[in-house]
């Protein structure tokens, strides 16, 4: 695509733009799919219609077909029977608008990355990539739902694994819009500007808060953060109580609630650290902005993680929690950009 797009025609400061609307859909789109979770929301809708999905039950008796069929699945019958169809169409609704969001995230890409490819607005170099983010996305989408089927037929929730899958793979594509509408503002203000490269330091930074996010999406998926109510000590011991040792090695440290929930409380402090390297490296490099938005994102996190443990998983909290979690990640892409802006 890269090759239909003179430089006279390059608008690379649209582009940029247009991607930091797409970055704030995807925020959205993790804010809404943090209440699904929290909301036991997820598996309220059973069917995979990537079209006409868009339409929910119109009719009651639309609805009752619904219900019908989550009436089916394993978490109905063990943990909800006995639902009434408010009920479930209060959680419906909450699944219904993460996946219409998804849609909207897909038609809010596709369209104008199509119009511009028409008027030969992408600068060199940049189609490709365009287009790997618009793969990731469809992606994303088939991802979203073999989270879900994981949940229908044995288990009564989905595979936290999964989750965890769904969750990086959305942050990863906000990081990307972040990181190329940064080149693209880059190029505007400089017409021969090349773009950032990834430096090594940033590069372990980003790797410490990966394990975190992780550990986060397998605390959130094991429903871990229900197992202690107490900061610093868990229970009043550092190291909880509770750890089935019996397991492999993996099983236990991605599995195991108690462990996860510990890994995640204090993997924190290490990811933290990393993320203040970043941004006094991004300070020196010259760029204020980031620096900023790291340090203020990372205490505010702590500060909600805490309080989200304490508060004995208040939704609010825990809902603030993984928008700030977003926030952090957008702030580490910013972050390391600026560093390796300097690098180019």
């Amino acid at each position: 695509m890269t090759r239909f797009a003179p430089a006279p025609t390059a608008r690379p400061r649209a582009l940029a733009w247009w991607l930091l609307v797409v970055a704030a859909l995807v925020f959205c789109m993790v804010v809404v799919g943090g209440i699904t979770r929290l909301t036991e929301s997820g598996l309220s809708i059973t069917q995979w219609k990537p079209i006409t999905g868009a339409i929910p039950p119109l009719t009651h008796d639309q609805w009752m077909e619904a219900f019908r069929l989550y009436q089916q699945i394993p978490e109905y019958r063990e943990i909800n029977r006995g639902m009434s169809l408010s009920d479930f169409q209060f959680i419906f609704f909450w699944e219904w608008t993460h996946r219409l969001l998804g849609r909207l995230i897909g038609m809010a890409f596709a369209l104008p990355l199509l119009w511009f490819a028409w008027k030969r607005a992408i600068p060199a170099g940049y189609g490709w990539r365009l287009v790997a983010l618009l793969a990731l996305g469809g992606l994303q989408g088939a991802i979203g739902w073999w989270m879900v089927e994981s949940g229908l037929s044995v288990r009564t929730d989905v595979s936290h694994y999964r989750l965890a899958v769904h969750l990086l793979t959305a942050l990863f594509i906000m990081g990307g819009l972040i990181w190329t509408a940064l080149d693209l503002f880059a190029l505007a203000r400089h017409p021969h500007a090349r773009p950032a490269r990834m430096r090594g330091a940033a590069l372990l930074t980003l790797l410490a808060l990966f394990v975190q996010l992780m550990f986060g999406a397998f605390t959130a998926g094991l429903d871990a953060g229900y197992v202690s109510s107490t900061w610093p000590l868990m229970n009043d011991h550092f190291v909880p109580e509770g750890i089935d040792w019996g397991g492999s090695f993996w099983a236990t440290l991605s599995s195991d609630p108690y462990l996860v929930h510990f890994i995640h409380r204090w993997w924190a402090w290490i990811a933290a650290l990393a993320l203040v390297m970043l941004a006094r490296r991004a300070r020196r490099a010259g760029w204020r902005g980031p620096s900023i938005a790291i340090n203020a994102t990372v205490g505010t996190q702590i500060l909600l993680g805490i309080l989200t443990v304490v508060s004995g998983i208040a939704l609010p909290l825990a809902v603030l929690h993984q928008a700030v979690g977003a926030l952090v990640v957008a702030s580490a892409a910013w972050g390391a950009h600026a560093v390796g802006r300097k690098a180019a």
